[in-house]
């Protein structure tokens, strides 16, 4: 049932929501990244709450939503899948808005053991189809990465936390290059022509420099956080990359190739 049609029902009072075209594009731009939520009551939710837009767009533009939904196509073939965390989700959002310690039950997977601990959550974040968290431990003080589908159970305490004044989400996730946040790394490495254009037309690092070689080549040097993901990222391009520095992380990619070779003989 279209707005314009309401209007001529008596008695009925509608929210004036005067949305325009470019807020409803931007909306439906938001919705296509819903993929996280995909087979869950969240994703229901979200599908819900866009019908609602289509019932209640101005005159003019309810025709054009049926369009506008075409032009944005939603991609999860990496999503991961969280049916079944929707009371996780929740739980974790009720904590994070009343700042309440958690006591969680979390598969480690660098030693692939079920630990309990206590967890002041802090952020939501979005990782190449993968929903994280910034969570405190509480026993330790250290902020952790957690990814959401790992969180085996969950309850709130009747403990509060404070909001850390020096931690800045949005700061930490630009100086890691990847999902890990760790010690800080400076890398330089070398791409080839062919890949260079590739590599130019992205910000690798907050903080990165380009140098150009006269045979087309580039020299990459940043400074971030995550060896491993570095590492993974740099073996990726195979020949058409070399890593300069650090040494350590030179040395590791030698090694990594030694044993792909051993393993493709």
């Amino acid at each position: 049932m279209r707005l314009r049609n309401l209007k001529k029902l008596p008695n009925i009072k509608l929210p004036d929501i005067n949305l325009s075209l470019p807020e409803i594009i931007s909306l439906y731009f938001l919705k296509g990244e819903e993929r996280l939520y995909k087979g869950t009551d969240i994703g229901k939710h979200i599908n819900s709450a866009f019908n609602k837009i289509g019932v209640f767009a101005p005159n003019g533009l309810a025709d054009k939503i049926d369009k506008i939904k075409t032009l944005f196509i939603p991609f999860s073939k990496f999503a991961k899948d969280y049916s079944g965390k929707e009371k996780i989700i929740e739980s974790l959002t009720e904590a994070m808005l009343q700042k309440k310690t958690c006591h969680v039950k979390y598969h480690s997977f660098s030693d692939n053991k079920i630990k309990e601990f206590k967890i002041d959550p802090l952020n939501f974040f979005e990782r190449k189809g993968g929903l994280y968290i910034f969570a405190r431990i509480t026993r330790f003080g250290d902020i952790r990465m957690m990814a959401v589908e790992r969180i085996q159970t969950m309850e709130l305490t009747n403990d509060y936390f404070e909001y850390p004044d020096d931690f800045d989400p949005e700061e930490a996730l630009s100086s890691a290059f990847d999902i890990i946040y760790d010690d800080p790394i400076e890398a330089k490495i070398w791409f080839s022509a062919a890949q260079a254009r590739y590599v130019k037309e992205r910000q690798w690092a907050k903080e990165q420099k380009i140098k150009e070689q006269k045979d087309g080549s580039i020299i990459l040097e940043m400074k971030t956080s995550g060896f491993w993901d570095v590492k993974k990222w740099a073996l990726s391009f195979g020949a058409e990359a070399e890593v300069l520095e650090p040494k350590e992380l030179r040395e590791a990619i030698g090694n990594e190739i030694k044993k792909v070779m051993g393993v493709y003989k």
